[in-house]
């Protein structure tokens, strides 16, 4: 039995950027020994060939909302009741994976009973198919350090728990903003360890651009988006990866290191009405936190 299971709702294949870095990342983690197990969720163009080509498991009856977009709630239980493996993890089907990603899972589960692992992701141009042949995670990691940037903590491409977390979800959309912050926020409220894997995960995104979405909007313009933020409660239910509450360092889960944006995005999330109200003395003070951290780090989050 596998004690990983990486699932994904990979987008169609039909924009030829999207299907040379889908491919990428789905093949490396392919990769990652026996201790992993891969899914891949939906009936998207393409998908079926994609998951035959790599003998994949592809689970196709996945619920939708009314305009044809995946349920996130429908895909983690479609990969748990898919999977016997302890440990589950939703990837962005543009990710690459190293070996330290199922180290770290596994260093985490040693430790923790119930955790949420996140963290910031690295960002490559990749334009072309990938050498995977021997020596192929060296060379990437070389890449990585010569033109790889990494990305501001605002946004969650992985998550890594327990296979008995998270089995009841609202219905959000897949692909969309605002159900990664809910996790996040989600964990937090369950007491349960959200931990910080940035210091010890070389996660890679692939760049690409929206041309695949209506419109080529980015996500987070979309109706849908604004749905997501409602089944989440509120934007002030929207974490990301500097309200984590542990860091993974080498080896070990810690209480995070103290820094000057980990200090403003806590006094924004405790001076935050719950209600969402603009106004008064609490909210003008956590707008003043989040202006700061924003300046800092050039974020719109």
């Amino acid at each position: 039995m596998s004690e990983l299971t990486i699932f994904s709702a990979p987008k169609p294949f039909t924009n030829p950027h999207i299907n040379i870095i889908q491919r990428n990342a789905i093949q490396s983690w392919t990769l990652l020994g026996p201790q992993v197990q891969v899914l891949l969720v939906g009936s998207e163009d393409g998908l079926a060939e994609v998951a035959a080509e790599f003998n994949v498991p592809l689970l196709q009856e996945v619920e939708r909302n009314e305009s044809g977009t995946p349920l996130v709630s429908s895909i983690f239980q479609l990969a748990r009741q898919a999977s016997q493996s302890p440990l589950l993890a939703y990837v962005n089907a543009d990710v690459l994976l190293l070996p330290d990603f199922v180290q770290a899972a596994l260093q985490v589960a040693g430790q923790l009973q119930r955790f949420l692992i996140i963290g910031q992701r690295w960002d490559l141009d990749v334009r072309t198919r990938l050498d995977f042949s021997d020596g192929w995670q060296q060379r990437l990691l070389q890449e990585l350090q010569q033109r790889g940037r990494l990305h501001l903590p605002a946004g969650s491409d992985y998550f890594i728990f327990p296979r008995a977390l998270f089995a009841d979800m609202p219905k959000f959309a897949i692909g969309r903003a605002g159900w990664d912050n809910w996790m996040i926020y989600h964990a937090r409220c369950q007491r349960w360890p959200v931990v910080d894997g940035t210091p010890s995960i070389n996660v890679i995104h692939q760049d690409h651009d929206y041309s695949h979405l209506p419109g080529g909007r980015p996500h987070y313009e979309m109706p849908e988006s604004r749905v997501n933020e409602a089944l989440a409660g509120g934007s002030a239910n929207l974490y990301m990866v500097l309200d984590s509450d542990h860091q993974l360092i080498q080896g070990k889960v810690r209480r995070p290191r103290w820094t000057w944006l980990r200090a403003l995005r806590r006094m924004e999330t405790r001076l935050t009405p719950p209600d969402g109200s603009r106004k008064g003395w609490r909210w003008q003070l956590a707008r003043q936190a989040r202006r700061l951290r924003r300046r800092l780090t050039g974020s719109l989050n």
